[in-house]
């Protein structure tokens, strides 16, 4: 839990509030933009909110925290309906989970309802309160991990429900040693007629994004939108396999169609196809240069 006595100066006066502990891993300034933002290196909310609808959010961000730095003078009465509010939808048959894990730097994680099996993309903290929600909307086939990076909770997740894990085999760790599906080469693999593993190495050696209904792309660490810079970005300052092999992914990605760049570091990114190729050809464009 946050504590009042580490509330940062940066905060305006009111309830809400973030402390020190914060460690600027942006999840609640694109989760809430209109309360929260960044001063001094850390978030602070610049805005208390002033409806029933920026509460909901604000308590949603609280939850999703994954250091726990958001807090609140006043005790929550309400903070049960913003428990049962995760995973929030995001569009048709996909939710942004929250309970963002600390372990995995605050990576975000996602839900796929899908009618031949739940799918889990990368794992959330693992919160009573999130496993139940899931549970009621069908449980979780299989635990989908984009790389090595944010698995977080899965091996809780996979005791708890029974779910198959999926990771390439080349980012397999001692962690992960018993993941029950481990990808190999190079190749896309179909785990369903609408759900496609493409392998992307370059951030690690075996990041894979996934690939749903032709609309929506779990990036992982492979891609994400860039708020300054205002395009589609990959993190050069955090590749840890190879740069020109990410490069060399991006442009067999680009050939691909989708409407939805939902990644687990970064903003997600929505659009039409058309325009999304035009932001794929100016991201290459861009890590040609970088």
């Amino acid at each position: 839990m946050a504590h009042l006595n580490q509330r940062r100066s940066q905060n305006v006066s009111g309830d809400f509030y973030v402390d020190s502990t914060c460690i600027d891993c942006d999840t609640c300034r694109w989760m809430v933009p209109e309360v929260f933002h960044e001063a001094g290196g850390q978030s602070a909310v610049y805005h208390q909110p002033i409806s029933e609808t920026e509460r909901l959010r604000s308590l949603q961000a609280l939850l999703a925290c994954p250091t726990s730095s958001i807090g609140t003078v006043e005790t929550p009465k309400d903070i049960k309906a913003a428990q049962q509010s995760f995973p929030i939808l995001v569009e048709d048959n996909v939710y942004h989970c929250g309970y963002h894990s600390e372990s995995s730097y605050a990576a975000t994680s996602y839900f796929i309802q899908h009618p031949d099996g739940n799918v889990l993309v990368d794992s959330p903290r693992f919160a009573p309160p999130l496993v139940k929600r899931l549970e009621e909307m069908g449980g979780v086939r299989y635990m989908y991990l984009t790389h090595r990076d944010d698995v977080a909770d899965h091996q809780k997740y996979a005791e708890h429900f029974g779910c198959k894990r999926i990771l390439h085999s080349d980012d397999i760790t001692s962690g992960t040693r018993d993941v029950e599906i481990q990808l190999s080469g190079f190749e896309p693999m179909e785990l369903a007629p609408d759900l496609l593993i493409i392998p992307v190495p370059g951030h690690s050696k075996g990041h894979t994004v996934l690939l749903h209904n032709n609309k929506f792309l779990f990036t992982g660490d492979h891609l994400a939108w860039d708020e300054e810079l205002n395009q589609l970005v990959a993190f050069r300052d955090f590749c840890w396999y190879s740069w020109s092999e990410q490069l060399k992914s991006m442009r067999k990605l680009a050939n691909y169609s989708f409407e939805w760049v939902l990644p687990g570091h970064g903003r997600r990114y929505h659009t039409d196809a058309e325009t999304m190729r035009q932001q794929m050809r100016q991201c290459i464009a861009w890590m040609e240069t970088n």
